[in-house]
C-alpha cells in the first residue's frame, strides 16, 4: 500500500453565508409565483470578496492539511466561471498556495463535467497532482437556477503513497446533448425543459456511461456503497438508481437543502463528503452529468483512518451565518445599481509589472525569517527588524499564509467606501512574530475585539472594472467563524 497510486486526501471549502431560499420566494413570488415550491433549505453565498479562484485555494488548503508533499508535479483547476479568459487561473492558485514554478498547472472548463475530467485526466497521468473546482454561477433574478446554484469549491489530492482510496474503474461518455449553456460574454446559464433533460439526457446517456464502467472493470451495482451525482432535477437520483441496480442506502445526499449545487464542483464535493463517511472497503461512485457522463469508481482504502483531521465537507457546512438580506446578495453579484458613492470612484489600475515583481508577497503572503537570530517580519526587507540584529540581507522566505494570529488594533470604517459596510481592518500580530495590517473579512459587526484569534484567508482585495483586473491578497478572519 505504501507505493500505491490513489487520491491521498480531500478537501472542501463553502462561503460562510447561507442565504435562505424562501427570502427568494417572497421577493420574487409576485412575478413567479412557483418559486414558492422550491423555498426550502438554503443556498451558499459568496461574499463581495470571493470567487471561483479563492474558495479554490480555501479547499486546496483544507485538501493538504498535515499531508502536504515535497512535490506537486501539476495544479489542475476545473470551473465554468474562470475570473479570467487570458490569464491562468490556476497559476494563480499555485502560487497562493506555494507550489513553486516547476509546475504545470491547467485550466479546465466549458461543461458541469469539467471537475470529474479534471480528476480523471490526472488519475490516468499517473503523476503528482492537485485537482480543485470552484464555482460562482450568476442566475437571472427569480429564475428556479437562482434557487438551485449555490457557490463553493473542493479539492483532491493525487499521487503514489498510501492512498485513501484508489480508483477501480473509469468511463466517459460524450454526448453534444445540451441541457444548458452558457453563450460567451453571457452572465446567466440558458435551460430547456426539464421533462427533456430528465427523460432524454439522464435516463439514457448515465445509465449507458455507468454499464460500461461496470462492464469493463468487473464490477457489479451492488457494490457500490455510496452513489454521488449532483441533479437538482426532483426523483431523477432515485430513479438511476433504481435503474442501474444500486441499493437504496447508497444513493447520496445531494446537499441541494444544505449548500445548493455548486456546479462543475459539485461532483467533487459529493466525492469528498463521500470519503469524510467512508470506512476501508466502501466503494463509492461519482457520476457526472453534462453533454455526456463521467463516470468513476473508487474502493476506500485502510489509510482512510489515518488521514489527518480537516474540516472537509461537514466543517464547511457547519461553518455557516444564516443571511436573510436578498438585495445583499443582488449587490453583491452586481444584479442592482446601486449607489456607491464619490469614494467607490477612485480609479486605481494594476502596475502589472509591480505584481510581477511581489507576487510572492502579494499573492503567496511571503514574509521574511532573519537565519541570525529567527524574527519574522512582513513584508521582508533587506535588513532585520529586531533592533538586536539588524542583519543585513539575512532574510529567508517565510510563508504567512497559516501561522496564526491575533487582532492588536481594529478600526470599523462606515466613512471608507466598501462593498459591504462598515469596511473592518486593523493590525494583526502573528502567533511566530511578525505583524501586519490587514482588511478582515467574514467579520459579524460589533463582534471584533483585540486579541481575538484570527486566520489568513486568500480573498478579492479589489475589483479593477475599468480594466477587467482582479485584484487578491489575504484578510484577516475571526477564526472562530472558520
Amino acid at each position: 500500500m505504501s507505493d500505491s497510486f490513489g487520491i491521498l486526501s480531500y478537501g472542501a471549502y463553502l462561503p460562510r453565508r447561507r442565504l435562505q431560499r424562501k427570502v427568494i420566494a417572497a421577493a420574487n413570488g409576485w412575478f413567479n409565483p412557483g418559486l414558492r415550491a422550491l423555498a426550502k433549505g438554503e443556498r451558499a453565498m459568496a461574499n463581495w470578496d470571493e470567487d471561483s479562484v479563492t474558495m479554490s485555494v480555501e479547499a486546496a488548503r483544507d485538501c493538504l492539511t498535515g499531508v502536504r508533499p515535497a512535490v506537486i508535479g501539476q495544479l489542475m483547476l476545473a470551473s465554468t466561471t474562470h475570473p479570467y479568459d487570458d490569464r491562468q487561473n490556476a497559476g494563480i492558485v499555485a502560487t497562493a498556495l506555494h507550489l513553486g514554478s516547476a509546475l504545470r498547472v491547467l485550466d479546465v472548463t466549458g461543461s458541469l463535467r469539467a471537475g470529474t475530467s479534471a480528476l480523471a485526466t490526472a488519475l490516468a497521468a499517473g503523476g503528482s497532482a492537485l485537482v480543485a473546482a470552484g464555482e460562482h454561477r450568476l442566475a437571472k433574478a427569480a429564475s428556479p437556477q437562482e434557487m438551485h446554484y449555490g457557490d463553493g469549491a473542493a479539492a483532491l489530492l493525487i499521487g503514489r503513497g498510501a492512498p485513501i482510496a484508489r480508483l477501480v474503474g473509469a468511463h466517459s461518455e460524450t454526448v453534444d446533448f445540451v441541457h444548458q449553456y452558457r453563450g460567451h460574454d453571457r452572465p446567466h446559464d440558458y435551460a430547456w425543459e426539464e421533462r427533456w433533460i430528465r427523460d432524454e439526457g439522464y435516463m439514457k446517456i448515465v445509465p449507458a456511461a455507468l454499464g460500461a464502467l461496470f462492464e469493463a472493470s468487473g464490477t457489479a451495482a451492488s457494490s457500490v456503497t455510496h452513489f454521488c451525482m449532483p441533479c437538482t432535477l426532483p426523483r431523477v437520483a432515485t430513479a438511476l438508481a433504481k435503474r442501474v441496480g444500486f441499493a437504496e442506502s447508497a444513493l447520496r445526499d445531494n446537499l441541494a437543502a444544505l449548500c445548493g449545487d455548486t456546479g462543475a464542483a459539485h461532483p467533487l464535493l459529493m466525492l469528498a463528503h463521500a470519503l469524510q463517511d467512508a470506512k476501508p472497503g466502501d466503494r463509492i461512485l461519482v457520476a457526472a452529468f453534462g453533454q455526456g457522463c463521467d463516470a468513476l469508481l473508487f474502493e476506500v482504502t485502510d489509510a482512510i483512518a489515518k488521514l489527518p483531521p480537516r474540516a472537509g465537507v461537514r466543517g464547511a457546512l457547519a461553518r455557516r451565518k444564516e443571511e436573510s438580506n436578498y438585495e445583499r446578495f443582488l449587490a453583491f453579484n452586481d444584479h442592482i445599481a446601486l449607489e456607491r458613492g464619490m469614494r467607490a470612484e477612485t480609479d486605481q489600475g494594476t502596475p502589472l509589472s509591480t505584481l510581477y515583481r511581489n507576487r510572492d508577497m502579494v499573492t503567496g503572503l511571503i514574509g521574511g525569517r532573519c537565519r541570525n537570530c529567527g524574527t519574522l517580519q512582513f513584508p521582508r526587507g533587506r535588513y532585520c527588524v529586531n533592533p538586536k540584529c539588524n542583519a543585513l540581507d539575512s532574510q529567508d522566505d517565510q510563508p504567512f499564509s497559516d501561522l496564526g494570529a491575533t487582532v492588536m488594533s481594529y478600526t470599523a470604517d462606515v466613512l471608507t467606501y466598501s462593498p459591504d459596510p462598515p469596511a473592518y481592518y486593523g493590525m494583526v500580530q502573528f502567533d511566530d512574530g511578525g505583524r501586519m495590517m490587514a482588511d478582515f473579512a467574514d467579520v459579524d459587526d460589533g463582534k471584533v475585539e483585540v486579541g481575538m484569534p484570527m486566520r489568513m484567508m486568500f480573498r478579492i482585495k479589489e475589483n479593477d472594472a475599468a480594466r477587467g483586473f482582479v485584484r487578491y491578497f489575504w484578510k484577516a478572519a475571526p477564526a472562530a467563524n472558520q
